[in-house]
């Protein structure tokens, strides 16, 4: 009889988050999200040049994660929100500092590029 595998006993835990966040589309919706609660057409103009059906799973996954709450307001026509969590506002916290770092180095790095295929 096979069971379910506990947290521990799941590949390296790096890997397993870096996996699910480390997409496309992630990281831009979270960090879209860390500004303000949005509403799911004004967060797709927000981030640009995403689909809807892409955006709707990145959401899903996110939510499915803990990264991201979806809220549901009984109006007509219903009105959905979606806004990090406190998890998801905790993860900003490194996350600014890679995002700052790949600011402040994306430079070095397009010029390494450049000299390596030259």
């Amino acid at each position: 009889m096979t069971s379910e595998p506990t947290p521990f006993e799941q590949p390296c835990p790096i890997r397993d988050v870096l996996d699910r966040i480390g997409d496309q589309w992630s990281l831009l919706v979270l960090e879209a999200l860390s500004e303000q609660t949005w509403r799911f057409n004004t967060l797709q103009r927000e981030i640009g040049d995403v689909s809807k059906q892409m955006l709707s799973k990145t959401l899903r996954r996110l939510e499915q994660d803990g990264f991201v709450t979806r809220t549901i307001y009984p109006e007509v026509p219903p009105r959905v929100e979606y806004a990090l969590t406190d998890l998801g506002r905790s993860f900003m916290e490194p996350l600014n500092i890679l995002i700052n770092w790949a600011d402040v180095h994306h430079l070095a790095i397009v010029e390494s590029r450049r000299a390596c295929r030259e």
